[in-house]
């Protein structure tokens, strides 16, 4: 008997999930609230905004669901599977208790500290000049890290490369409120220096099951230049962890996060997501994330041959013990296709060329992010970054080559990317077990 399944977002990471979910053994019908064009091809999408707790609730009851999949962090910091728990509806993801580890960094870095979990060195401000304080402390007049204490869909961060950097960065979050209420309070943090990683992993609070690593581009020009956004590209595998690497990285920072968080009283059921700069000291936690990471998701669940419907199932009942541990296979690249002007302020509303095209080689993927699909069925843009072209192989090299092949055969009013996402990643690395 196969399951129904909601899944909650309407991104490229949601697409991802769906597009997995569909190719489950497990799960039967799948609906998306709100979905998107992409998702609306694999799935039945309802017209429900993702902060519409009351009507998620609903949907699932009324469509008697077997299990929901919550993909952005936002329902799940507004409570979104304490109240599917409580109407006895399983549910992948995590209470609003569980995902501060997410919506509050400066919470999370208290649990950090209690447990040794490495990371930056910080300083908690609540206001301009306890924040000015604090930046010439951790940072004296050089680099330093301005993050918005609470949610703020990638826009949060600021790596200053200077005091007057650092002190404007200060005074958009807390004087000028940009990024609204997240940045009432801020945590000034220590830059640090190395390769930067995501490693996600699924735990239903005591098992973990974790992925294969991948690398994200923030910056949003080529050389790691300019601001930082959702993400311009990712791919997978990357040399950068061993088997070592990934050992240190389980036993100090992945194994003590979950297990604090279940001694606390609030144990993780749904995805961790640890962003990780890999020091000359070892791996250390940038920020955790209560979510599958976005563009992340997109590469890393092509590449990995397990069943994502039998784990969201083990994790929403306790189970995942009892499920296959995670392997790779192949390598994956995603590059995002965004709107002229992202992450500041875009124009929307363009018809998008060439989709069917791209996505015609078997080796491409083309999750949509930042769409719309008009009364006539024409596909237009709808975000800043509007779309992810994946593109897979057998090493890094060859699936960059087919992701970039394939992108160039899209095209819509003010489309640009980064043009050296993977450029970097030259070794063609083996399999990871996690």
């Amino acid at each position: 008997m196969t399951a129904r399944v909601l899944v909650i977002g309407r991104g490229g990471r949601e697409h991802a999930i769906v597009w997995k979910l569909a190719r489950s053994a497990h799960i039967g019908e799948i609906l998306c609230a709100p979905g998107n064009p992409g998702i609306d091809e694999l799935a039945e999408c309802v017209q429900i905004n993702v902060t519409d707790l009351d009507g998620i609730v609903r949907l699932a009851t009324d469509r008697r669901v077997d299990l929901v999949v919550v993909g952005p962090e936002d329902p799940l910091a507004a409570g979104l599977a304490g109240i599917l728990d409580a109407a006895g509806i399983p549910v992948f993801g995590h209470t609003a208790a569980a995902a501060r580890i997410e919506s509050s960094k400066s919470w999370s870095k208290v649990l950090m500290a209690s447990t040794g979990i490495p990371t930056a060195r910080s300083i908690v401000a609540t206001d301009p000049a306890s924040g000015r304080r604090a930046i010439a402390e951790i940072g004296g007049g050089g680099p330093v890290v301005i993050k918005a204490d609470g949610l703020a869909a990638g826009k949060g961060v600021v790596v200053a490369n200077d005091r007057a950097e650092a002190e404007a960065a200060l005074a958009s979050f807390m004087s000028e409120g940009a990024p609204g209420k997240a940045g009432t309070t801020v945590v000034i943090e220590e830059r640090l220096t190395g390769p930067e990683v995501s490693i996600m992993l699924l735990t239903d609070g005591q098992d973990v099951r974790i992925l294969a690593p991948s690398c994200d581009h923030k910056r949003a020009f080529d050389g790691d230049l300019g601001p930082n956004t959702g993400g311009m590209g990712v791919y997978t595998p990357t040399a950068r962890i061993d088997q070592a690497t990934m050992a240190r990285i389980e036993e100090t920072i992945v194994l003590p996060a979950v297990r604090e968080m279940a001694r606390r009283g609030s144990p993780l059921r749904g995805v961790l997501y640890p962003g990780l700069i890999l020091t000359s000291d070892g791996p250390r936690v940038i920020e955790f994330n209560c979510r599958f990471g976005d563009p992340e998701t997109q590469v890393v669940l092509p590449t990995t041959p397990e069943d994502l419907g039998e784990w969201s199932l083990a994790v929403a009942h306790g189970s995942l013990r009892h499920t296959p541990q995670p392997s790779s296979s192949g390598a994956a690249v995603g590059i995002a296709l965004a709107s002229r002007g992202y992450p500041g302020p875009y124009r929307s509303g363009f018809p998008i060329h060439g989709l069917e095209t791209a996505a015609s080689d078997p080796d491409v993927i083309v999750f949509h992010a930042g769409t719309a699909r008009l009364d006539r069925g024409e596909i237009v843009t709808a975000g800043g970054r509007v779309l992810t072209v994946v593109g897979l192989g057998p090493d890094v090299v060859s699936a960059r080559a087919k992701a970039y092949q394939a992108a160039g055969e899209i095209s819509f009013e003010g489309c640009w990317m980064r043009r050296d996402i993977a450029a970097t990643e030259s070794q063609k690395p083996g399999q990871h077990e996690g």
